[in-house]
Formats: C-alpha cells, structure tokens, sequence
C-alpha cells in the first residue's frame, strides 16, 4: 500500500470484508460486532422500553456558546468507517497481528463504557432538526440514552492513538488520524448529540482503559487542539477548553484507588431533580481545581 495513500479514500464497505475475510482479524471481528450491538444497541433499547435505568440531562451552560452546524453531520457519522479504516490500513501493511489487536480493542471499549451505561444513562438537549435524511435516521434510530462517556469520543481517539504505536512509518496517515479524530469530536458537539461534560468524561475513560497509551500529558495536549479554527471566538474557545480539561482532572483525581466508573456515576447522580421528578441539568461552572489537590502522577 502507497505511504502517500490517504486512509480516509478506503472504502469502508471493502475494508469490512477484508477484515472478515482475512483468518488472522476474522477471530475477532464477530466478538467485536457482539460487543458493540450488545453494549450499545441492546441495553441501550432495553432501557428505553423498561425504564430500569436513571437517566440525566447532562447538558452544559457551556454548550450554548456552541453553534448548531447540521453541515457537521456527515463527519459525525463516519466514526465507524473511521476506525474501521485504520484497522484495515494495518491488515494492508502486513501488520495484521496489530491489526486484529486494534479490532479486539475496539470491542472491548464498548464493553468498558457500558459498565457506567448498565448503572446509569444521559443525555442531552438536541435540536428536533429533520431537515436531512441522516438527521432523520439519528432520531429515528438513536434513543440518545448513552451521552457519559462518549464512545463516539473514545473510539476515535483510541483508534488515533492505536494506529501510531502500531507501526513506526506512515507519519502522514497518523498526522491525518489525528485531524480527523479532532474534527470527529467537534462534530459530536456542533451537531449537538454531546455536550463538552461528555468529552471530559470521555478522556477520563480512555486514561482509565489504557493508562500508558492516555496518560494526562496526552489528554492536556489533545484539548489544546479543539476548537482553534476560529468556528467558535477564542476566548470562548478558551472557555470551553479549559472546562474539558478540569473536569478531566476532577475525575481523574476522584478516581484514584476506586473502581473507574464511580466518579461518572457520582457526577450524574449529583444532578438535581425538578418539580416534576425528572432529573435535570445544571448550569453553573466548575470551579477549577487547585493544582495540589492532584495526585503527582496525574498533574497535566
């Protein structure tokens, strides 16, 4: 394969088939494919007909300062493809030990969200926008019920970061990874199925999954790169950067030597409820905290 060859001009239907088909990355595709149906899907649809689970409105006072762009919808749904994509490129070079690592991987993140998702569900405010045939397959389809943490996030970042320790060449599909693992994230956020708690929450997730491959340096220097377009005015920008990233470190530092998912359980648990019995957003800030408060090993 050409190490000029954009990753993003494969077609996605054909590298699905090359990764069942090939026998080293076809043992764990269909785990994979349970894995992801299972944990998403399934308990997601469960929960809607039972009502068995909590569910919160995790919006932000934050997310206000972000456009609605439904321009944005073709990039937030090519996720999979995305993902999916970057494991074929490695089956191509011939790295395909890695890139059965890289599928098995994939399954196995959706596993780890869902231990928030089986306790508790969230949620934000979207727009009824059914203006498009892909926004009308998204409210027809998506009961929005697993906002906290965003596998849409997750995936894409960890696909990213997967990739560039699985091969030491391809400099310029690692460098298109990234980008497009940016954009993939503004675009949960501009076409408004996430709110910017959704991406803190994400990030922690993903250091709590592999520690060596998101440690906080990583995540501190992620953030700094959303949002510098100039779509959004800077200091909003600003704004919205910093908050990711504090809540990131409130919930690392919370999660030291407790089970992973309890500091998000306990942050959707403290969303108050109104007069109706429903749990609602809140709108105040974060107040940053200070930077002693972190244990040394997880100072950003």
């Amino acid at each position: 394969m050409e190490k000029n060859r954009k990753i993003s001009s494969l077609s996605a239907k054909r590298c699905v088939l090359s990764l069942f088909w090939d026998k080293i990355t076809s043992k764990v595709c269909s785990p994979c494919v349970r894995k992801i149906f299972y944990n998403f899907f399934f308990r997601q649809y469960k929960a809607k007909l039972l009502r068995n689970v909590p569910v919160v409105n995790v919006d932000h006072i934050l997310d206000e300062k972000i456009p609605f762009l439904p321009s944005k919808i073709n990039i937030y749904l090519d996720f999979t493809a995305f993902w999916v994509r970057a494991a074929n490129f490695l089956l191509k070079i011939g790295s395909k030990k890695e890139a059965a690592d890289f599928v098995a991987s994939i399954g196995k993140l959706y596993a780890f969200a869902a231990e928030v998702y089986a306790k508790h569900l969230s949620t934000t405010k979207r727009p009824r926008y059914l203006r498009t045939f892909r926004f009308m397959l998204i409210h027809a389809f998506d009961p929005h019920l697993m906002c906290i943490p965003s596998l849409h996030v997750m995936v894409v970042v960890f696909a990213y970061k997967k990739f560039t320790v699985s091969t030491s060449a391809f400099e310029r599909q690692k460098s298109e990874l990234k980008d497009g693992a940016l954009a993939i994230i503004e675009s949960v956020l501009y076409v408004k199925q996430h709110s910017v708690n959704c991406v803190a929450a994400a990030f922690y997730a993903l250091s709590r999954f592999d520690e060596a491959l998101f440690p906080p340096r990583e995540i501190k220097a992620l953030t700094a790169h959303l949002f510098t377009d100039g779509t959004i005015p800077e200091p909003d920008a600003s704004l919205i950067r910093e908050h990711i990233l504090t809540l990131y470190r409130k919930f690392l530092s919370e999660g030291q030597d407790q089970s992973w998912e309890k500091p998000l359980l306990d942050f959707l648990a403290a969303f108050h409820i109104n007069h109706r019995g429903r749990k609602v957003y809140q709108r105040k800030e974060l107040k940053t905290l200070p930077r002693d408060e972190f244990p040394a090993s997880s100072a950003v």
